[in-house]
C-alpha cells in the first residue's frame, strides 16, 4: 500500500512539473555585444537579440486568453475545427520574437502588438454575423482556407520567377489568408517551406500558417516601404508624402499595408470597421482596454492612400 501511494505521489510530481512549465518564466541569458545588452531566453527567443531581454508572448498571452479570443472555432458548425491551437500560434511567433514581434516596447506594447495582429487574423477568419451566438466578434479562427474559390489564383505575368505548378490552386489560406502563386512562393522562400508547389500545407499545419502570418506582418511588401510591425510599434517615421496621404504610425497603417486601397481611403467601410472592432474587442479581452487602441485618425485608415495602389501585382 505504501508503495502504490509513493508512486502516485511520483507520478502527481511528475504532472505537477510538466503542467507548470508554461507558467514558469525563463530566466534570460545576457551577454554584452558592443556595449549592449542581449539575451537569449529559452526556445521561444532562442537568438541573441534586445528583444529576448524583454518578456516573452508566453510570459503575458496564456492559453485562457487565447480561449477567450477564439472561443467559438472548434464549434460544430465552424469550419477548421481541431485545427488552430494556442501551441501553434506560439511555435510560430518563436521565429520572430529575437525581432522584436510582440517584444517590442515592454509589456503594454507587446500586448496591443499580439492583439493588432490577432485582431487582424480573428476578421480575415471569422464566420460571425450580427446575431452568432456569442457576438459576431467571438467566431475568429473560423476558418482556414477558401471554401468556394472561383478562380486558381494563377497570375501567368510570374510564370518565370513563380511559376504555377500544375493542378495547384492559390486561393485564400491561413490565418492572414495568402491569395496569387507570386505571394506562396514568396512567402514559401521566406519560410523554406515548397508552397509554391505544395500550397496545401498552408491548411494542413496551423504552424505552418501561423508562420506565413506572422512573416507577413514582419515583412514589407516592397523595398523602402515599412512593414505592418514597423508602423505599429513606432520604428517608421513618415515621410512628408506620407504626412500628405494621412499615413500615421499605428494600427490604421498596418491596414493599409496589408490591404491597400480595397480597404483604406473607402470612408468608414464595414470591411475597414470590422477590423478595427476585431482589435478593440482583443484589447479589452486581454486586460488592455480599447481606450489604448488611440484616436480615431490612429485607428482607422478611412482617409489614407495606398502605400500600392490596387493597380500595382503586388497588392493583388
Amino acid at each position: 500500500m505504501e508503495a502504490k501511494w509513493c508512486m502516485l505521489l511520483t507520478i502527481a510530481l511528475m504532472l505537477l512539473l510538466v503542467n507548470g512549465d508554461d507558467e514558469t518564466p525563463v530566466k534570460p541569458v545576457v551577454k554584452i555585444v558592443k556595449g549592449k545588452k542581449v539575451c537569449q531566453k529559452g526556445w521561444e527567443c532562442k537568438r541573441f537579440s534586445k528583444f529576448c531581454c524583454n518578456e516573452t508572448i508566453s510570459d503575458y498571452f496564456q492559453t485562457y486568453q487565447f480561449e477567450d479570443l477564439f472561443a467559438k472555432r472548434n464549434t460544430p458548425v465552424a469550419h477548421a475545427v481541431g485545427f488552430w491551437d494556442y501551441h501553434s500560434f506560439i511555435t510560430a511567433t518563436a521565429e520572430h520574437q529575437p525581432d522584436g514581434f510582440g517584444t517590442t516596447g515592454g509589456k503594454k506594447m507587446g500586448m496591443k502588438e499580439v492583439a493588432a495582429f490577432l485582431g487582424h487574423v480573428g476578421s480575415k477568419t471569422s464566420c460571425g454575423y450580427g446575431v452568432a451566438t456569442g457576438g459576431p466578434l467571438a467566431w475568429g479562427l473560423c476558418y482556414n482556407k477558401e471554401l468556394s474559390p472561383d478562380s486558381l489564383y494563377c497570375d501567368e505575368y510570374y510564370k518565370l520567377t513563380y511559376p504555377c505548378a500544375p493542378g495547384a490552386a492559390y486561393y485564400g489560406r491561413g490565418a492572414l489568408p495568402l491569395y496569387w502563386n507570386y505571394n506562396y512562393g514568396k512567402a514559401g522562400e521566406a519560410l523554406k517551406v515548397d508552397l509554391l508547389n505544395h500550397p496545401e500545407y498552408i491548411e494542413q499545419n496551423a504552424t505552418l500558417a501561423f508562420q506565413a502570418a506572422v512573416w507577413r506582418w514582419m515583412t514589407p511588401v516592397k523595398k523602402n516601404q515599412p512593414s505592418a510591425h514597423d508602423v505599429f510599434v513606432g520604428n517608421w517615421k513618415p515621410t512628408k508624402n506620407d504626412t500628405l496621404a494621412k499615413r500615421l504610425p499605428g494600427f490604421g497603417t498596418t491596414m493599409n499595408i496589408l490591404y491597400g486601397d480595397s480597404v483604406c481611403g473607402q470612408g468608414d467601410s464595414d470591411s475597414m470597421n470590422n477590423i478595427v472592432s476585431h482589435y478593440q474587442y482583443y484589447l479589452d479581452l486581454m486586460g488592455v482596454g480599447r481606450e489604448e487602441a488611440g484616436p480615431h485618425e490612429v485607428l482607422t485608415c478611412s482617409e489614407q492612400l495606398a502605400f500600392n495602389p490596387s493597380s500595382s501585382p503586388s497588392t493583388s
